[in-house]
């Protein structure tokens, strides 16, 4: 496994973007003021035309996005999480869900990747709020493989998509030639004794802790979920009745989330498995201070998650 190559996401999506242009798309990319943040200098530079900075006015941004779409473009989204859901979410629920224009919407530095500014800049609720708006597909990729799988399956989708992303260089989980499937699980480690399920850059501290339980005797199943919606109920409900024991991984509130979207899934079909949720606090802002000690402080680093690995299991280290 390829665990030692680490690529920033952003990267990623700008290659894309170039990708998508380059094959005869006709795509426009919209930021406010994030040129820096989005690091979409590359494509600046090959298309200067299809770049559109709106300033610091992300209702406007939505709303030109959308006309974009309804004039033809593919329109894309480059701006911080925070700011793309919860700033603009009127515009982002009518002009763009309801409205099911063509808009793809990267909503950067998501969880708390903006550490000390705290939760005025901290996005631990975008999904909950993407997932109680309609139309609108979720996804959250772990590694670099899979955000280039989703960049292209965004990119070809006619209808809303919003893609969680991040603003460090995230290690490689996947093989090369890795194919991303919208609406399925994407199962790292098969395992019998417990079933951790995660989205998005906390997946590499769940692969981690995976590895050391391991070491342990403890095989657990370690799932990652990198599409919200479409969902995947047959995978999550295969693993979690395998192993018996279910823990969710998440840099995002336990509220309408990863956690919320497992624990929904097996109480309708009346899994009877026990779930345990790491994450944010239900009706809590998330500390602020350096991004390792938030997640250490929430345990969803690799050695929360191994704690309560351990825990769940009744076990000592």
């Amino acid at each position: 496994m390829e665990q030692a190559r680490k690529q920033d996401l952003r990267e990623v999506m700008v290659q894309a973007l170039i990708r998508a242009v380059d094959e005869g798309k006709n795509l426009v990319v919209v930021v406010s003021d994030s040129a820096s943040t989005s690091q979409i200098g590359p494509f600046q530079s090959r298309f200067p035309e299809r770049l559109i900075n709106v300033g610091i006015a992300e209702q406007n941004l939505m709303g030109i996005a959308a006309g974009l779409s309804l004039g033809g473009y593919t329109a894309v989204t480059a701006n911080a999480a925070p700011f793309a859901t919860s700033r603009a979410n009127e515009q982002l629920k009518n002009d763009i869900c309801y409205s099911r224009t063509n808009v793809k919407v990267m909503g950067l530095h998501a969880g708390v990747a903006y550490g000390p500014l705290a939760s005025t800049h901290h996005a631990i609720d975008d999904i909950s709020i993407l997932r109680g708006l309609g139309n609108i597909l979720i996804f959250a990729p772990s590694d670099p493989p899979e955000a280039d799988g989703v960049f292209r399956y965004s990119f070809d989708y006619d209808g809303p998509v919003y893609v969680r992303m991040d603003n460090v260089a995230f290690p490689f989980l996947h093989e090369p030639g890795y194919h991303f499937q919208p609406g399925k699980v994407d199962i790292l480690k098969e395992g019998e004794d417990l079933a951790i399920f995660s989205m998005g850059s906390v997946t590499w501290e769940a692969h981690s802790a995976g590895e050391a339980l391991v070491r342990l005797g403890i095989h657990a199943e370690i799932i990652n979920v990198p599409s919200i919606r479409p969902a995947d109920p047959e995978g999550i409900y295969r693993s979690a009745l395998k192993t018996g024991r279910v823990l969710t991984v998440e840099e995002h509130s336990v509220h309408g989330g990863l956690g919320s979207l497992v624990s929904e899934v097996l109480a309708e079909r009346g899994a009877g498995v026990r779930v345990s949720r790491l994450g944010i606090p239900e009706g809590e802002f998330s500390k602020a201070g350096p991004r390792s000690a938030i997640r250490a402080y929430y345990g969803i680093d690799k050695d929360g998650i191994l704690r309560k690995a351990l825990e769940v299991l009744g076990r000592t280290a």
